[in-house]
Protein backbone atom coordinates (compact mmCIF):
# COMPACT_ATOMS: atom_id res chain seq x y z
CA UNK A 1 0.00 0.00 0.00
CA UNK A 2 1.58 3.58 -1.20
CA UNK A 3 0.88 6.24 1.31
CA UNK A 4 -0.44 8.21 -1.67
CA UNK A 5 -4.10 7.32 -3.22
CA UNK A 6 -4.49 9.90 -6.04
CA UNK A 7 -7.98 9.75 -4.80
CA UNK A 8 -7.65 13.43 -3.55
CA UNK A 9 -6.27 14.67 -7.00
CA UNK A 10 -9.45 16.57 -7.99
CA UNK A 11 -9.75 18.42 -4.30
CA UNK A 12 -11.91 15.75 -2.44
CA UNK A 13 -10.92 13.47 0.34
CA UNK A 14 -13.18 11.01 2.39
CA UNK A 15 -14.21 11.23 5.75
CA UNK A 16 -14.49 8.59 8.36
CA UNK A 17 -17.32 6.28 7.43
CA UNK A 18 -16.79 6.95 3.68
CA UNK A 19 -18.39 10.42 2.28
CA UNK A 20 -16.62 12.20 0.03
CA UNK A 21 -16.17 16.10 1.00
CA UNK A 22 -14.59 19.05 -0.59
CA UNK A 23 -11.51 19.59 0.87
CA UNK A 24 -12.20 22.58 2.49
CA UNK A 25 -15.45 20.92 3.83
CA UNK A 26 -15.86 22.56 7.54
CA UNK A 27 -15.13 18.85 8.98
CA UNK A 28 -12.13 19.12 6.95
CA UNK A 29 -11.49 22.45 8.70
CA UNK A 30 -12.14 21.40 12.16
CA UNK A 31 -9.83 17.93 12.38
CA UNK A 32 -7.05 19.70 9.88
CA UNK A 33 -6.50 22.35 12.38
CA UNK A 34 -6.79 19.98 15.54
CA UNK A 35 -4.03 18.16 13.46
CA UNK A 36 -1.79 21.00 13.21
CA UNK A 37 -2.41 21.80 16.89
CA UNK A 38 -1.09 18.07 17.20
CA UNK A 39 1.94 19.35 15.49
CA UNK A 40 2.70 22.03 17.66
CA UNK A 41 2.29 20.53 21.09
CA UNK A 42 4.61 17.97 19.76
CA UNK A 43 6.93 20.74 19.16
CA UNK A 44 6.45 22.25 22.54
CA UNK A 45 7.17 18.81 23.74
CA UNK A 46 10.82 18.84 22.04
CA UNK A 47 12.15 21.78 23.96
CA UNK A 48 13.95 21.35 27.16
CA UNK A 49 11.28 21.51 29.82
CA UNK A 50 10.07 19.68 32.81
CA UNK A 51 9.82 15.72 32.09
CA UNK A 52 6.27 15.90 33.97
CA UNK A 53 5.06 18.96 31.62
CA UNK A 54 6.43 16.47 28.68
CA UNK A 55 4.04 14.12 29.59
CA UNK A 56 0.99 16.32 30.38
CA UNK A 57 1.66 17.28 26.90
CA UNK A 58 1.51 13.97 25.67
CA UNK A 59 -1.83 13.36 27.15
CA UNK A 60 -2.95 16.03 25.57
CA UNK A 61 -2.02 15.12 22.13
CA UNK A 62 -3.67 11.63 22.48
CA UNK A 63 -7.18 13.73 23.75
CA UNK A 64 -6.88 15.76 20.74
CA UNK A 65 -5.81 12.92 18.17
CA UNK A 66 -9.67 11.78 19.99
CA UNK A 67 -11.32 15.34 19.10
CA UNK A 68 -9.66 14.84 15.27
CA UNK A 69 -10.98 11.22 15.00
CA UNK A 70 -14.45 12.23 16.07
CA UNK A 71 -14.49 15.15 13.88
CA UNK A 72 -13.53 13.20 10.99
CA UNK A 73 -16.16 11.09 11.07
CA UNK A 74 -19.28 11.17 9.53
CA UNK A 75 -21.85 8.72 9.39
CA UNK A 76 -24.63 6.55 11.07
CA UNK A 77 -23.40 3.42 11.18
CA UNK A 78 -19.60 3.71 11.05
CA UNK A 79 -17.92 0.39 10.96
CA UNK A 80 -15.16 1.98 12.58
CA UNK A 81 -15.27 2.00 16.50
CA UNK A 82 -14.32 5.89 17.64
CA UNK A 83 -12.89 6.87 20.79
CA UNK A 84 -14.91 9.06 22.89
CA UNK A 85 -13.79 12.48 24.61
CA UNK A 86 -14.98 12.63 28.47
CA UNK A 87 -16.17 15.09 31.19
CA UNK A 88 -13.12 14.07 33.20
CA UNK A 89 -10.60 14.54 30.10
CA UNK A 90 -11.83 18.41 30.66
CA UNK A 91 -12.22 17.97 34.67
CA UNK A 92 -8.09 16.92 34.35
CA UNK A 93 -7.26 20.03 32.00
CA UNK A 94 -8.92 22.29 34.73
CA UNK A 95 -7.01 20.78 37.74
CA UNK A 96 -3.97 21.50 35.85
CA UNK A 97 -4.83 24.95 34.90
CA UNK A 98 -5.57 25.45 38.36
CA UNK A 99 -1.81 24.29 39.11
CA UNK A 100 -0.14 26.30 37.45
CA UNK A 101 -2.33 29.16 38.34
CA UNK A 102 -1.49 29.00 41.85
CA UNK A 103 1.78 29.19 41.39
CA UNK A 104 1.44 32.43 39.58
CA UNK A 105 1.51 35.87 40.06
CA UNK A 106 -1.71 37.44 39.73
CA UNK A 107 -2.56 39.19 36.28
CA UNK A 108 -4.66 41.80 35.25
CA UNK A 109 -3.74 43.02 32.03
CA UNK A 110 -2.64 40.87 28.71
CA UNK A 111 0.81 39.47 27.92
CA UNK A 112 2.43 40.45 25.07
CA UNK A 113 3.69 36.97 23.74
CA UNK A 114 7.63 36.08 23.53
CA UNK A 115 10.50 36.62 25.79
CA UNK A 116 12.05 32.64 25.01
CA UNK A 117 11.20 30.62 21.81
CA UNK A 118 9.76 27.89 24.07
CA UNK A 119 7.23 30.17 25.38
CA UNK A 120 6.74 31.97 21.63
CA UNK A 121 6.04 28.06 20.55
CA UNK A 122 3.14 28.09 23.43
CA UNK A 123 1.64 30.77 22.49
CA UNK A 124 1.43 29.64 18.62
CA UNK A 125 0.06 26.72 19.94
CA UNK A 126 -2.65 28.89 22.00
CA UNK A 127 -3.74 30.72 18.96
CA UNK A 128 -3.78 27.50 16.84
CA UNK A 129 -6.27 25.65 19.75
CA UNK A 130 -8.30 28.85 19.01
CA UNK A 131 -8.89 28.68 15.92
CA UNK A 132 -9.45 25.10 16.47
CA UNK A 133 -12.37 26.27 18.58
CA UNK A 134 -13.54 28.34 16.19
CA UNK A 135 -13.85 25.77 13.37
CA UNK A 136 -15.35 23.33 15.85
CA UNK A 137 -18.10 25.87 16.57
CA UNK A 138 -18.73 26.17 12.60
CA UNK A 139 -18.65 22.52 11.87
CA UNK A 140 -21.51 22.07 15.26
CA UNK A 141 -23.32 24.73 13.74
CA UNK A 142 -23.83 22.47 10.54
CA UNK A 143 -23.28 19.25 12.11
CA UNK A 144 -23.60 17.36 15.05
CA UNK A 145 -20.22 17.67 17.06
CA UNK A 146 -19.94 16.58 20.82
CA UNK A 147 -20.24 19.73 23.36
CA UNK A 148 -16.90 18.13 25.06
CA UNK A 149 -14.91 18.81 22.20
CA UNK A 150 -15.68 22.27 22.54
CA UNK A 151 -15.44 22.60 25.74
CA UNK A 152 -12.01 20.52 26.13
CA UNK A 153 -10.50 22.93 22.94
CA UNK A 154 -11.96 25.84 25.23
CA UNK A 155 -10.03 25.21 28.61
CA UNK A 156 -6.64 23.97 26.31
CA UNK A 157 -6.33 27.43 25.49
CA UNK A 158 -6.57 28.32 28.53
CA UNK A 159 -3.91 25.44 29.68
CA UNK A 160 -1.48 26.86 27.07
CA UNK A 161 -1.93 30.26 28.42
CA UNK A 162 -1.60 29.14 31.98
CA UNK A 163 1.98 26.61 30.85
CA UNK A 164 3.32 30.24 28.50
CA UNK A 165 3.27 31.64 31.88
CA UNK A 166 4.96 29.26 34.23
CA UNK A 167 7.79 28.69 31.49
CA UNK A 168 8.14 32.78 31.70
CA UNK A 169 8.75 32.10 35.42
CA UNK A 170 11.16 28.86 34.98
CA UNK A 171 13.28 30.06 32.39
CA UNK A 172 13.83 33.39 33.55
CA UNK A 173 12.41 35.48 31.40
CA UNK A 174 10.69 38.72 31.53
CA UNK A 175 6.74 38.59 31.31
CA UNK A 176 5.66 41.65 29.27
CA UNK A 177 2.69 43.17 30.27
CA UNK A 178 0.25 45.26 27.69
CA UNK A 179 -0.03 48.43 28.89
CA UNK A 180 -1.96 50.37 25.64
CA UNK A 181 -1.77 53.61 25.13
CA UNK A 182 -4.27 55.54 25.65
Amino acid sequence: MHIYTKSGDKGETSLLGGKRVPKYDFRIEAYGTVDELIAYIGLIRDQSIRQDLKIELITIQDHLMVCASILAADCENCKVDLPKLEANNIRWLEGLIDEKESHLPELNSFVIPGGHTTVSYVHIARNVCRRAERNAIKLYDNAEVPDEIIQYLNRLSDYLFMLSRLLVQELGVKEVIWRPKI
